[in-house]
């Protein structure tokens, strides 16, 4: 007799997920799933689904290693074509007494799910530190939901980089010792590599045959696909690059994709590190005086502040939180997102290292890609598909209100306090895209104007009435009103031109 089939979904890849935790290999069966339905809900980049599906089936044969009965449905067999399918399979031939699951990241599949004929217990996902029964406790009758007042209290309860009652080295945020510009000197360790093993290598031929014309290459494949990895590819980042990674966490260069970022959010995301075991290494070594107080406390923020707290905002605000569009944005994501030629560099650099890494760093997506998609006015929904679609991270609790709350703000203000845009005077300070580019960011208007100084305005003005009295924006429009009548009306029509 079963009593249990325990559904374990590709980003559930820990063996303390709850529903294993309290599962019984003697008596429950697990059941994993590669499916079209999830593989193809948007054009995943080919690199991501690889991850996910090699790590799908190294953890499963840990689990029968561990003496579990995994009954695995892998994509080439052509079984069922959704999670739910899967379920009913299982449940006609062992006929369970429940059938249980740890709550999914999407409320696609959250409604899938409990819509399923089998009836689906759903648990909550105690791998995060905030619940969301807890954050939703936090944000009853506030204005503002700001994410440091949040982060500030995930500090005192969690106990990251406090002495006593009070931050470690005397200050909440060192964020303002982390915004160095873009140096060559800056060049520190890469991110550790792994070489494909057969696993993986069967994958990357099922991937390449099924998903072959999806934006994103293939060729070398070299994320971890184990929790050992995972472990690994940590420990090498706390001991190789998170010492300097405070300095360089908002600097870009050319052909510099990594600087010292350390990619574990792709391995926490799919599960094969914790949150609370990533904070502990990082708060370890700057107890140990091998990292200094701003990395460690920017890296863990970027956890338990930032990443618990988007998590916080998708579920508060529910399954409509994706068609959010308070500007009013209609225009299509222009191609060179996919690929297509363009003469921006900073556009064409981190589209290709898009396409190339399925990976680009936050401030990439924020002031690049996301700043010029917010600048021209694109449809945030297509923003937001983009995004969801091209990076190996990306799931959409934690990418939605990144992009429909912080990069678009199309929540109206829900993340983000202002719109997070900028004129190409950001990317030269912060980067070295500038050089060689067909566009002069020191131009303003007329031939070789950056285009990003055009619509920087052209948005702005667009949108004064909503954003004038902004105490934060304000310095801004003066600036707008001081400019003289000609130049103004010049950069306008440039925008238009455009």
């Amino acid at each position: 007799m079963v009593r249990r089939v325990i559904l374990v979904l590709g980003d559930q890849l820990s063996p303390e997920l709850a529903v294993l935790r309290d599962g019984d290999p003697e008596q429950d069966v697990v059941v994993m799933a590669e499916v079209t339905d999830e593989a193809g809900y948007v054009p995943h980049h080919p690199k991501k689904i690889a991850l996910i599906f090699s790590a799908m089936r190294h953890f499963a044969e840990e689990l029968r290693g561990d003496g579990w009965d995994v009954r695995y449905y892998r994509l080439e067999d052509d079984g069922p074509k959704s999670i739910c399918g899967a379920l009913m399979d299982v449940h006609q031939d062992v006929s369970p007494e429940e059938v249980v699951a740890v709550r999914p990241g999407e409320w696609r599949l959250i409604e899938a799910l409990e819509a399923c004929p089998v009836g689906v217990t759903l648990v909550e996902d105690d791998r995060f530190m905030c619940s969301i029964d807890r954050f939703k406790d936090w944000a009853e009758g506030r204005k503002e939901l700001r994410m440091e007042w949040f982060y500030r209290e995930m500090r005192r309860e969690t106990g990251f980089l406090m002495d006593g009652k009070d931050p470690a080295g005397g200050e909440w945020n060192y964020d303002k010792e982390n915004r160095k510009p873009a140096q060559r000197s800056m060049l520190q360790a890469q991110p550790m590599q792994f070489t494909p093993d057969e696993i993986t290598e069967e994958v990357l031929t099922l991937v390449a045959d099924r998903f072959g014309d999806n934006f994103g290459s293939l060729e070398g494949f070299n994320f971890g696909v184990t929790r050992t990895q995972a472990r690994r590819a940590l420990a090498h980042f706390v001991t190789s690059q998170l010492p300097e990674f405070g300095d360089t966490q908002d600097a870009m260069l050319l052909d510099e994709p990594y600087l010292n970022h350390a990619l574990v959010s792709i391995y926490m995301n799919i599960g094969l590190l914790s949150p609370r075991e990533v904070c502990q290494a990082a708060e370890d070594a700057y107890r140990a005086g091998d990292v200094p107080i701003n990395s460690a406390e920017g890296f863990i923020r970027q956890i338990i502040g930032w990443r618990e707290y988007v998590r916080g905002i998708y579920f508060l605000k529910g399954p409509d939180y994706t068609a959010s569009n308070e500007l009013g944005h209609s225009r299509d994501l222009p191609a060179a997102y996919w690929g297509a030629e363009t003469e921006m560099n900073c556009i064409a650099q981190v589209v290709a290292q898009t396409r190339d890494l399925a990976y680009a760093h936050h401030i990439q997506r924020l002031m690049i890609t996301g700043n010029y998609a917010l600048l021209l006015g694109v449809d945030p929904a297509q923003v937001h598909e983009w995004y969801l679609s091209v990076y190996a991270d990306a799931f959409e609790w934690v990418e939605a209100p990144n992009t429909i709350g912080m990069s678009q703000w199309a929540d109206g203000g829900v993340v983000a306090s202002k719109p997070y845009v900028s004129s190409a005077n950001y990317i030269k300070k912060m980067s070295d895209y500038c050089d060689g580019c067909s566009y002069d960011p020191d131009v303003k208007v007329g031939e070789g104007a950056c285009p990003f100084n055009l619509l920087y305005w052209d948005f702005l003005v667009r949108h004064r009435d909503r954003f004038e009295e902004n105490r934060r924006m304000g310095v801004v429009y003066n600036a707008w009103d001081k400019m003289g009548e000609e130049k103004r009306k010049a950069v306008l029509e440039g925008a238009s031109a455009l």
